[in-house]
């Protein structure tokens, strides 16, 4: 009987979660923008191929998913990651790849070629800070989805709590931060690459200590989904 129960409360569990999936959390028509390096890049195409367009990556994922469940929807995904950029670099081409383009929805992930380019501290939080705030200046309703940066050691046989790199930790501060002054949602990458190599490797989940592996995408996609779906902006 005991076991009886605990299955019948996995099952309700279980179907109260998916029913929350398939609450959009977008309004019909939105555009959603996603902008960043290379992870987010994920090789995608710059025609208008539909095979290739999104990448191969989480952004993929996520639009896959909301394609197939939400088809009434119409929502655009578009991506404009360019691999090896910093914030440095979306700086330059934000009008173009970012306003220009009117996102009802934007998620930024940055951070890990500043830390191998070794741009400041301050000058990421602040060339960051600018970008966020010309964004909601040209529209103040727009949706701001800020991904922490991660870093994993993938040759490491035991789990680790936290990024082993001091720099990606402090840039993880910084995007918490501006995430808090602007009202954004937050995503906790690093934690749920943490909690994943508890039940496999690291290599299973990033194979060089940046770039996940599709299992990693995966993880990405769902906690995205997630905080994005859960996320309460502050009332004012």
């Amino acid at each position: 009987m005991k076991h009886l129960f605990l299955f019948a409360l996995l099952l309700t569990s279980t179907v109260a979660a998916r029913a929350a999936e398939r609450i959009s959390s977008f309004t019909p028509g939105a555009h959603i923008l996603f902008q960043g390096d290379s992870i987010t890049d994920g090789n995608r195409g710059r025609n208008s191929d539909p095979n290739h367009i999104l990448g191969h990556g989480y952004v993929f994922i996520i639009a896959a998913r909301h394609g197939a469940t939400f088809p009434e929807a119409r929502l655009d995904f578009i991506n404009r990651g360019i691999s090896g950029n910093t914030v440095l670099d979306l700086e330059k081409r934000w009008q173009n790849d970012t306003l220009d383009l009117k996102p009802d929805v934007l998620s930024i992930l940055i951070g890990v070629n500043d830390r191998g380019r070794k741009v400041p501290l301050d000058e990421y939080a602040q060339v960051y800070d600018k970008l966020l705030a010309e964004t909601r200046a040209a529209n103040p309703k727009v949706k701001l989805v800020l991904c922490e940066p991660f870093f994993l050691n993938h040759l490491a046989t035991l789990p680790s709590v936290g990024s082993p790199d001091a720099d990606i930790v402090k840039r993880q501060e910084i995007v918490s931060k501006l995430a808090a002054k602007y009202g954004a949602a937050l995503v906790h990458f690093q934690k749920v690459l943490d909690d994943a190599c508890l039940r496999a490797p690291a290599s299973h989940w990033i194979w060089d200590g940046v770039h996940p592996t599709y299992s990693g995408h995966q993880l990405l996609a769902d906690e995205w989904e997630r905080a994005v779906r859960e996320f309460q902006p502050p009332t004012k």
